[in-house]
């Protein structure tokens, strides 16, 4: 009788588990069939090109946190389709234009840059049907105009000089704008004086400049993006890269540094985060031959002898490209900045092989300096926080400059640390 009791027992629990596992099975059937939007989002295939850029992943940087005790996140702008985080930029600033009338499908985006833009705006220029033609400081890693060219747009690479005279690579893109919508006032001219063909103006251009591609027959009129003052600029981190930081760490994160050349990305980053919470930290580093750093530390930018306006070269002693300046644009404006660093270039030449050595991270001069930035928050702020950075591109377009071992040498910079002695840790 006893043997009856215990087999119906065992019976008992026996069904009792299979009943569980059963409806467990149909919970987990009716939840996955509620999962959220999110997870549904990324399963779906990105719109083009331009759907591609941005949603970047965010990695631990091991070898950094290991050797400092805080957790150092490199969100990685290098994976947007353009190479760097430009193409976040790019896309805002050719969009809004479309949006306000200002550029037309078959017009010209100009821009004076000293790579990184130019790179994004041919890129995606094309996917909304434009033209693009830059101008770059004819002392840029040279890659940088051979990927424009190979991507469809026009080059011209000019002497560096100061952004108050006339032939500074800015204002010719500037000017490039201009020249292109009067071509475009011509051509409609023409065609309303006599339905003929439109004046052939090969060769001419009203200053006497030489003849670009940008300005041809047909030309649908010209747009000067100005990442420098253009707040689009500021717009694409405010409401892309900021938001995406912050949703990534679950708000979790204590500081923020990144260096500054226009400005947008660590103002639209710093503004967004210190929004969201007050006592994250937004931290500049900044390059040898700027100004920001003092601006931000002592509220001087230069003395009257240092202003970038009497100056007849370029002003920067520094071979990081596309960061540090010597005015205040009207996006460097908008960042909520808490303190500022100043970064060597030797410091970030011996950063990148450092990280390539123990991460596989190869990274341009701007993501170097970056991570020297993290660094030197975190000896600040001390172990035990999560700190983030941005990681602009990859060391693809730096090959014949910051990563070559013939340049470096002729600066004094080749790099000897095998660790991260340079900034002090042991």
């Amino acid at each position: 009788m006893a043997a009856v009791r215990t087999t119906d027992a065992l019976v008992a629990a026996v069904s009792v588990v299979v009943l569980s596992l059963f409806f467990n099975n149909l919970k987990s059937k009716s939840s996955s069939s509620k999962s959220p939007k999110l997870s549904e989002s990324k399963k779906k295939s990105r719109q083009g090109l331009v759907g591609a850029v941005g949603n970047t992943p965010l990695i631990r940087i091991n070898s950094l946190s290991d050797a400092t005790g805080c957790e150092i996140l490199g969100k990685c702008e290098f994976l947007n389709p353009g190479g760097s985080v430009k193409d976040r930029v790019a896309v805002k600033i050719i969009e809004e234009a479309l949006e306000s009338g200002k550029l037309t499908p078959g017009g010209v985006v100009t821009e004076g840059s000293a790579g990184s833009t130019a790179i994004s705006l041919a890129t995606v220029a094309p996917a909304y049907g434009c033209k693009c033609h830059v101008v770059i400081p004819d002392d840029v890693a040279i890659e940088k105009s051979q990927i424009i060219e190979a991507l469809g747009a026009t080059v011209e690479r000019v002497r560096p000089v100061s952004i108050t005279h006339r032939d500074h690579y800015v204002n010719i893109a500037r000017r490039r704008a201009s020249e292109a919508n009067e071509l475009a006032a011509k051509d409609k001219i023409s065609e309303q004086i006599d339905g003929k063909e439109a004046e052939q103006l090969n060769g001419y251009v009203p200053n006497g400049e030489k003849h670009s591609s940008s300005r041809s027959m047909n030309c649908k009129g010209g747009f000067f993006a100005d990442q420098f003052e253009n707040l689009a600029n500021f717009h694409a981190h405010y409401e892309g890269t900021g938001p995406e930081i912050w949703e990534q760490t679950r708000g979790n994160l204590d500081a923020f540094v990144a260096a500054a050349g226009t400005g947008g990305t660590v103002a639209g980053v710093s503004k967004f985060l210190q929004e969201k919470n007050p006592n994250i930290k937004c931290y500049l580093i900044d390059p040898p031959g700027s100004g920001l750093f003092n601006k931000v530390t002592r509220g001087v930018m230069y003395t009257k002898q240092e202003a970038e306006g009497r100056r007849l070269k370029n002003p920067f002693d520094t071979i990081t490209e596309g960061i540090g300046i010597n005015r205040i644009t009207q996006n460097f404006m908008q960042a909520k900045l808490d303190g500022a660093f100043r970064g060597t270039d030797m410091e970030a030449v011996e950063m990148s092989r450092f990280l390539l050595k123990n991460d596989g991270l190869f990274l341009g001069s701007s993501s170097a300096m970056n991570c020297v930035g993290a660094v030197r928050v975190a000896q600040a702020i001390g172990p035990g926080h999560t700190i983030v950075t941005i990681l602009c591109d990859s060391g693809m377009r730096h090959l014949s400059k910051f990563h070559s071992a013939d340049y470096l040498s002729q600066f004094g910079l080749t790099p000897k640390a095998t660790g991260l002695e340079f900034l002090g840790i042991n």
